[in-house]
């Protein structure tokens, strides 16, 4: 299982980083909209004329990578874990709640469905270092707690059934991911090394965040 985001995150369009600067094992992902304005090349996902690409482009660019036959979940989960030096070159892959967004060292640009009854959230709980993220980067962004154990533990916010109750080992890129339902509020808490923070994510909406990098333990 995996996970999350917070409900402070603005809720527009947000957009991939067209670069990954990694500095400090800290890298930025795909940021808010008031911080990085949408690429000229880029029709932004809220727009009503935005059609996804046909699921040929898709799959041929996943092909060029060795990622083809896998679903939107494997695709996501296998990226999300893959070790730093082993990310695929020339492919970003943005997590939005309704599509993962791919584009290639061209420029051009492919998508694949997300789940309908399932929601991808990714977060980089840290101590001392950050980044601004909304939309996950399954192949640039890079957070703190590198191969770190943490307990995670989620929370339905209406019914308080408890959705994630593991101890999770962030992936080599600092993150871990949850899958949860749909159409829910949840609570999240992270604790590790006698730390711990909490948040609340949502995934209601086609501009909910999926990417969560303001868990700061303390």
């Amino acid at each position: 299982m995996h996970r999350f985001l917070s409900l402070t995150a603005r809720r527009t369009v947000a957009i991939i980083a067209a670069t990954a600067a990694i500095t400090i094992g800290v890298s930025a992902c795909s940021s808010t909209p008031e911080s990085a304005p949408a690429p000229a090349n880029e029709t932004p996902a809220s727009t009503a004329e935005a059609a996804a690409p046909s699921s040929a482009e898709a799959d041929a660019m996943l092909a060029a990578q060795g990622l083809d036959g896998l679903d939107t979940r494997a695709l996501i989960d296998t990226l999300d874990a893959t070790a730093l030096s082993e990310r695929p070159e020339g492919l970003i892959a943005s997590v939005r709640p309704d599509e993962l967004l791919l584009t290639d060292a061209t420029g051009a640009e492919a998508s694949v469905p997300m789940p309908d009854d399932a929601f991808y959230v990714s977060f980089a709980p840290y101590v001392d270092t950050t980044h601004e993220c909304y939309f996950h980067s399954l192949t640039t962004c890079v957070g703190e707690l590198q191969s770190e154990q943490i307990d995670v533990v989620v929370t339905d916010s209406a019914t308080g059934e408890v959705l994630v109750d593991e101890t999770m080992t962030t992936f080599d890129n600092g993150f871990v991911g949850v899958w949860l339902p749909r159409d829910i509020d949840a609570d999240v808490t992270v604790e590790h090394d006698g730390l711990s923070a909490s948040t609340t994510v949502s995934t209601s909406e086609a501009d909910d965040a999926t990417c969560i990098t303001t868990m700061q333990l303390a």
